[in-house]
């Protein structure tokens, strides 16, 4: 798992609340034991937020490897919360040399937990590159 928490993007597919299609985005990731940290720049507003929300049983690819996950959206301000927000700054503060103060304020933090092992590789993952 050392080697998926040193990518730089995971891709969340969630199902669509109105459609049921399944869903794609590229997003910031921190990843402490099974557990995956996303944050919602847009907070509610992101609709892979309210997608998650409706139907937590998602797809997490990172690297080659791609997982079933649950997703539990945070933002309580409990310890947790605070945990995601310090991993993804921390993480992208480094990465990118900006500040992301704004971000770990007003983002919204959703953790998924991992479903067992790897269910295969990333779906187009030569397309990533």
């Amino acid at each position: 798992m050392t080697d998926a928490a040193d990518e730089d993007y995971a891709y969340l597919t969630t199902t669509g609340r109105r459609t049921g299609l399944g869903r794609e985005v590229e997003i910031w990731f921190a990843l402490e034991g099974e557990t995956v940290y996303l944050m919602a720049g847009g907070g509610w507003r992101a609709h892979w937020v309210r997608n998650v929300d409706a139907d937590p049983g998602v797809e997490l690819a990172i690297g080659d490897r791609r997982w079933r996950a649950r997703g539990r959206v945070l933002g309580d301000g409990g310890e947790e919360d605070a945990r995601a927000r310090e991993l993804l700054v921390d993480k992208y503060e480094r990465r990118t040399g900006r500040t992301l103060e704004g971000w770990r304020r007003d983002g919204l933090p959703v953790a998924f937990d991992l479903e067992g092992e790897p269910i295969g590789g990333a779906p187009d993952a030569r397309d990533r590159s």
